[in-house]
């Protein structure tokens, strides 16, 4: 077996010939088609499982612009000297219900990184209580969201054939960006027009009416799926047959010493930073600097998940694509996407830093600077199965616990550098989030791996993928 990261710079070279994938070289067995076919009707209600996933996790981030009282978080004058005021034209009164809490800077920090220390149900009366009861809700829906990346992760390892992985998975996880499209700016209209209040309760209710859709319809394996044509089960259980593991204990040793597996540490834990600095802080941005309205702000924000939305989409069929017809190895596919979606992202952020009160600028290259992350999820992203197909819901946990350190300390530490709002503050923001995603990409670039490893599969035996 080859070491890992070895060749350096011309990595991709040294990898096209070192992970030239079996899989890609050999009669495979003949596809079933798409269309009504089980496991991708499992992909379209994960997708619809991650868009509520993801509303319920960042509404929180517009309902708050509209639950503190005003300038409560600001030094006086601050806002004043940054950008003149973008005010929506629409004349439209708007509700003004909703109580208002007197939560600083600090506090607000706190309650967008609190999600990460672990749901949405006991959120209005939770508020009532005081911040530390709202901090621990917040947390308690993170603890029920957290398990769903490694569960879907695990699931996958048995319902993706090899050569569909990068379709599949893209599917189903872009229901996260498009659940944050929808979510922002269906936040500001209902805290504008009703109160911050229903924002909760709206989405938390779709949220119940599809677990019930959930449990009626998916199945764990193909081999248990009631309603999946023999012609299908056949088909993804033959393409999985020499890449699953029958050891019934998990390797731990050799797997936590697995440089692959470090590799995607890193890199998930250096995009994470980037993303989840945008996700909570987004609309505050909006508000404080470019001095956009509530209804705009929603907008807007959503705008980049919109563009990141249509990249992980269309990047599955082009990884996969360049794997099946043009016979790229998987290795040299994940790692030239993962460079693409976490280097062009942090070129554009630190852009967006210097461009003053140029809005259209501004809102521009946020927008490529997310839509480039999409890259991310056909190469790191789903690295997990392409490295240990058996343990890939393992593996996502490991990495998923690194990737949430920045959810709880980057808010934190973007309100502590942000108390004034100025744009030289939201620089050093912007650029700290840059400069960990260019970390990240290079050492996943320098490390790593496309195949199977030697301790995921029965008798140490060597399969590529």
């Amino acid at each position: 077996m080859r070491t890992p990261g070895s060749g350096g710079g011309d990595y991709l070279e040294a990898e096209e010939g070192a992970d030239r994938t079996p899989l890609l070289n050999e009669s495979q067995p003949d596809a079933v088609p798409a269309c009504c076919s089980a496991r991708y009707n499992l992909a379209i209600l994960a997708f619809f499982g991650f868009f509520l996933l993801y509303a319920l996790r960042v509404n929180l981030s517009v309902a708050l612009v509209d639950m503190v009282e005003p300038n409560t978080s600001l030094t006086k004058n601050t806002t004043s000297s940054v950008c003149p005021e973008h005010s929506s034209t629409l004349n439209v009164p708007r509700n003004t219900t909703g109580k208002k809490y007197s939560w600083d800077s600090d506090t607000q920090g706190w309650i967008l990184g609190s999600f990460f220390y672990g749901y949405i149900i006991t959120q209005i009366p939770a508020a009532d209580l005081g911040v530390g009861y709202l901090i621990a809700v917040r947390a308690l829906e993170g603890l029920g969201e957290g398990v769903t990346f490694p569960a879907m992760h695990a699931m996958w390892s048995s319902w993706a054939p090899p050569l569909e992985r990068s379709k599949l998975l893209s599917i189903s996880y872009a229901g996260a960006q498009l659940g944050t499209v929808v979510s922002l700016p269906l936040s500001g209209l209902i805290c504008y027009y009703m109160n911050w209040v229903y924002v909760f309760y709206i989405f938390g209710a779709l949220g119940i009416l599809w677990f019930f859709f959930w449990i009626w319809l998916v199945s764990d394996t193909p081999q248990t799926h009631r309603r999946i044509s023999h012609a299908e089960r056949e088909y993804i259980l033959s393409s999985l047959k020499d890449q699953l593991s029958t050891q019934k204990s998990v390797p731990w040793e050799p797997m936590l010493k697995s440089i692959p597996l470090w590799a995607i540490v890193v890199a998930h834990f250096s995009y994470n930073w980037t993303f989840y600095t945008l996700l909570t802080l987004l609309p505050t941005y909006m508000k404080e600097i470019l001095r956009f309205d509530v209804q705009e702000n929603g907008l807007l924000s959503a705008l980049p998940y919109f563009g990141c939305w249509v990249c992980i989409i269309l990047s599955g069929q082009i990884a996969d694509y360049l794997r099946e017809k043009r016979n790229l190895s998987t290795v040299c596919v994940r790692k030239t996407f993962t460079l693409i979606g976490m280097i062009g992202p942090a070129v554009f952020l630190v852009a967006a830093g210097f461009i003053g009160c140029d809005y259209t600028l501004a809102v521009a290259f946020l927008t490529i600077s997310t839509t480039l992350g999409g890259f991310c999820t056909s190469g790191y992203s789903i690295n997990h199965l392409d490295i240990a197909p058996s343990y890939a819901g393992i593996l996502l946990g490991i990495t998923n616990s690194f990737a949430t350190i920045p959810g709880m300390v980057g808010p934190v530490i973007a309100k502590l550098l942000t108390h004034h709002n100025t744009m030289g503050e939201w620089q050093t923001v912007f650029y700290i989030a840059a400069s960990i995603n260019l970390f990240g990409a290079i050492f996943f670039a320098l490390f790593a791996s496309g195949e199977v490893q030697d301790w995921a599969v029965s008798g140490y035996h060597m399969h590529r993928n």
